[in-house]
């Protein structure tokens, strides 16, 4: 099974090379005059909100088109993420959709016969599958990189909160490609949402999307139409959406309502201009993602106010996407110390841990989290730069305040 970073590398040859479908090099040239800056985007919030469930400050951080979860809502809330906290990462706005009006449209040469239409009676009638798995924005965590290491990034920024643990069920994208009759010629899969075009720079981009290799789609990847045992909600995909394990979350498509099937490679702005590593460090048409990477949270506000002299119970979670989470350490002095966490429940998606703290000293401190998987992955002191602020594993600095 060839890895995201893998089938985009190879992607990135062909495209510079010529071999385009979708998205050229004459087109991103364009956008690039027009945005003035490569990599610089903008959109539009729907002056009736962007989004449509509530967004409580208990709750949320907003910003703009998108919700963050804040982690202190997590606190004794069990494995999975309830619907009423997770986060939103919305491009322009949600599109309210009817369910009985919906139809997948399955279309492309890489298929044996014509297009094929799906009803979301169709879907699910099919064999349903259930996994639980993250979702998480490759932005998460990029406001530190400005924060802890003084560095300029774009984006939305976002602290810990891009990222939520649900149960998945729906169907196998495979079941529907083998259906609707694929091609032994099919080579790429691209799922269409049908959210509002996205423009940037005066240009629009069309609907979001991105394509991912018939290997993968054959693989794992989930049409899924529940989200935690209830029709998925509006924010979050209904009808369907794909949920693409181990890939960054714009791979994981919400409102899909069509998908081609090609014979040849694809490409569109999500995985040529968007969603690629450029900065000092990186080639100057950008390195491709590899997955996502090692992170902890704290289930804790920051400026967090906790009583001297008493047992203060510190919990948060830790993830990887390359294997489970082996251990976690806790420091409560601003890294001069550390402890060993006990790693609690199931390690599925992401690890809960805790440790219990009695403060002594009033003031100021620092709290750190750090977690090594089973492969040996760690989250190192620092992440090297990327100007569009994608993939933050640095050890987070959480302030506190001891009275």
């Amino acid at each position: 099974m060839p890895s995201e970073r893998t089938y985009d590398s190879r992607r990135l040859r062909q495209w510079l090379h010529g071999d385009a479908s979708g998205f050229s090099r004459r087109d991103l040239l364009k956008l690039a005059a027009a945005a003035g800056v490569l990599g610089t985007t903008t959109a539009a919030a729907d002056p009736a909100g962007p989004i449509v469930k509530p967004l409580p400050p208990h709750l949320f951080t907003v910003f703009g088109t998108n919700a963050e979860m804040r982690w202190s809502a997590m606190r004794d809330q069990g494995h999975l993420v309830p619907v009423d906290r997770f986060f939103v990462r919305n491009h322009t706005r949600t599109p309210v959709i009817d369910a009985g009006y919906w139809r997948l449209e399955v279309t492309g040469p890489g298929l044996r016969g014509g297009p094929v239409s799906f009803s979301y009676r169709d879907l699910r009638r099919l064999p349903a599958e259930t996994l639980t798995v993250p979702v998480e924005c490759a932005g998460n965590a990029r406001s530190y990189f400005t924060s802890q290491q003084g560095q300029t990034v774009t984006g939305t920024a976002w602290h810990l909160g891009a990222i939520g643990v649900a149960r998945w069920r729906g169907v196998r994208l495979g079941t529907v490609l083998r259906r609707a009759g694929l091609s032994s010629r099919a080579v790429d899969v691209l799922p269409v949402g049908l959210d509002p075009n996205f423009v940037t720079g005066g240009v629009d981009l069309g609907p979001v999307r991105r394509p991912i290799p018939v290997r993968k789609a054959l693989h794992d990847v989930l049409l899924a139409y529940e989200m935690n045992g209830e029709p998925l909600p509006p924010d979050h995909g209904h009808p369907v959406r794909l949920v693409v394990p181990g890939w960054i979350g714009i791979a994981s498509i919400k409102w899909v309502g069509r998908i081609e099937v090609s014979d040849q490679p694809l490409f569109s702005p999500w995985n040529t201009q968007f969603y690629r590593l450029f900065g000092p460090s990186f080639p100057a048409d950008g390195q491709p993602f590899d997955e996502q990477v090692v992170k902890s949270a704290f289930e804790l506000d920051p400026e967090a106010v906790l009583p001297a002299g008493r047992p203060v119970r510190l919990t948060g979670r830790s993830w990887s996407p390359h294997a489970a989470i082996r251990r976690v350490e806790v420091s409560t002095d601003s890294g001069a110390t550390w402890r060993r966490a006990d790693l609690i429940g199931p390690g599925v998606g992401w690890q809960r841990w805790e440790l219990t703290w009695r403060p002594r000293t009033p003031g100021r401190t620092e709290l750190l989290a750090r977690a090594v998987d089973e492969r040996g992955n760690a989250q190192p002191d620092a992440t090297t730069l990327n100007t569009l602020g994608y993939l933050f594993d640095a050890v987070v600095r959480h302030p506190v305040t001891v009275d």
